[in-house]
């Protein structure tokens, strides 16, 4: 099968939620379903999000998508996490960032990966990014 087109977008998103708040809703996957609305539940070896640990979004219609941890960055101003999750055959690459401003939190999504799959997944992730930060 030939190479896909790859692509690479980033959107961000504010939002009042405190960004300490934020970060521990992206950090304890069991807290994923509460602000991403496609996940059902998560099934993951640890509390908090680990480098090089694996586990698996349970989502809508029974999709299920292997992820894997690649790095945590918990400190500084600009708080960062990656991860690659594969399903379907389809593999995508996404970094999350947080950021506190004056009014609450900044949050950045990249996602790198076969251009359809990407430009299909932004609009379900921007829903989600704007729950997390609220």
């Amino acid at each position: 099968m030939p190479d896909r087109p790859r692509l690479t977008r980033v959107t961000t998103v504010c939002g009042p939620c405190p960004a300490d708040e934020v970060w521990d809703r992206y950090v304890r996957p069991q807290r994923w379903p509460q602000w991403s609305p496609q996940i059902r539940s998560v099934a993951y070896p640890a509390e908090r999000l680990r480098p090089q640990t694996a586990g698996v979004v349970h989502g809508l219609g029974g999709l299920r998508v292997h992820f894997r941890i690649l790095d945590v960055e918990a400190t500084g101003p600009v708080r960062a996490w990656s991860w690659t999750v594969t399903a379907a055959g389809i593999r995508l690459h996404l970094r999350h960032t947080v950021e506190a401003t004056p009014a609450g939190t900044r949050t950045a999504l990249t996602v790198h990966g076969p251009a359809p799959a990407v430009l299909l997944y932004l609009p379900v992730a921007r829903l989600a990014l704007r729950r997390l930060v609220r």
